[in-house]
């Protein structure tokens, strides 16, 4: 059997090199049609360097080797820059290809070529050749699929993007990671990929965090996916809970067997494209944990206080990222 390789935007790494990983975050991002508005915010490539450079030199003192940018296709994905910003920092970088969900990505394209035939292979092609070959003459390979569902729904749209992504991890091994909406469809997310032939072993379900239901986490853990607690510091806004309610539920999992299963990110924005946010005041406070150095300063102490041994906690922080890849 050949040996598993990792797509990151400077080469290939072995899965036991990943080290620590922060397995969803974003080093830019803006929703589709913020390319329409850069004549009064035009793309600063210098801000994104200098950002993405100073957020990872941070979390690389506090140890962390990997990071996993989950921009997909129409979310401001910049592959050259993320190469930039690993070489300069020295962190691992790993970059995404495919789709947002429906509701809030770039869909009109891909709508309209639906109304002119069967789009699947063409969605193939591309996130096979994105991972094969590279993004579009960059040379980058893509080292993860991204795809996401809606709130309460799996929609036509969005499972051509999931059964297109399950066949080509069924061929190259590579991993496939998910955004849920409001803590819902991880356990129908986790069966459509696994019926669609993709192996539950390199299969991560997203935004876990934003479901409290402790029979949810179960019945998506019980397709054998790992599930990832990766919107951690964002609070009260887009359906996520607060994290002190988050900790009593991710300890019980850990307690009840399941480190092994656990993955742990933030989801962060390091730089928005497009005009600067306007945050309203009263929200400020809900997201002032909102950074991916939340990890080190109160998620693990908040485990730990809950119970969790070092152990547990090196399991999902470095055991389960190489797993992912490995499919072990």
């Amino acid at each position: 059997m050949d040996q598993v390789k990792v797509n990151t935007v400077t080469g290939t790494v072995s899965p036991e090199d990943l080290g620590i990983s922060l397995m969803h975050e974003h080093i830019c991002y803006g929703y589709p049609g913020w390319e329409g508005d850069q004549t009064i915010a035009p793309f600063d490539h210098d801000a994104v360097v200098k950002n993405g450079v100073e957020t990872l030199l941070k979390l690389k003192e506090l140890g962390v080797k990997t990071y996993v940018d989950a921009t997909a296709n129409d979310q401001g994905r910049q592959p050259e820059i993320l190469k930039e910003i690993s070489e300069k920092s020295g962190v691992n970088i790993i970059c995404s290809t495919g789709y947002y969900y429906e509701e809030e990505g770039g869909n009109a394209y891909w709508n309209f070529r639906s109304s002119l035939g069967d789009i699947s292979d063409e969605l193939y092609e591309l996130f096979y050749t994105e991972v094969t070959q590279g993004i579009r003459d960059t040379g980058i390979k893509a080292g993860v699929i991204k795809v996401g569902s809606g709130k309460g729904e799996i929609t036509d749209y969005e499972k051509k993007m999931f059964v297109a992504a399950a066949r080509v991890q069924k061929e190259t091994g590579i991993p496939i990671i998910t955004h849920t909406t409001e803590g819902t469809m991880g356990p129908e997310q986790a069966k459509l990929l696994i019926e669609a032939g993709a192996n539950p072993k390199r299969i991560q379900i997203g935004h876990m965090s934003d479901n409290l239901d402790i029979e949810y986490q179960l019945e998506t853990l019980k397709q054998g996916v790992y599930v990832s607690w990766d919107r951690m510091g964002l609070q009260g806004l887009a359906g996520c809970p607060m994290d002190n309610q988050r900790y009593e539920v991710l300890i019980e999992l850990i307690k009840k067997g399941y480190a092994d299963k656990l993955l742990i990110s933030h989801d962060y924005i390091i730089t928005w494209l497009g005009r600067p946010l306007k945050i309203p005041e009263q929200a400020l406070p809900l997201i002032a944990n909102w950074y991916p150095t939340h990890l080190f300063e109160h998620i693990i102490p908040a485990l730990k206080q809950g119970g969790v041994n070092d152990e547990q906690i090196n399991t999902i922080l470095q055991e389960n990222p190489k797993h992912l890849f490995l499919g072990a």
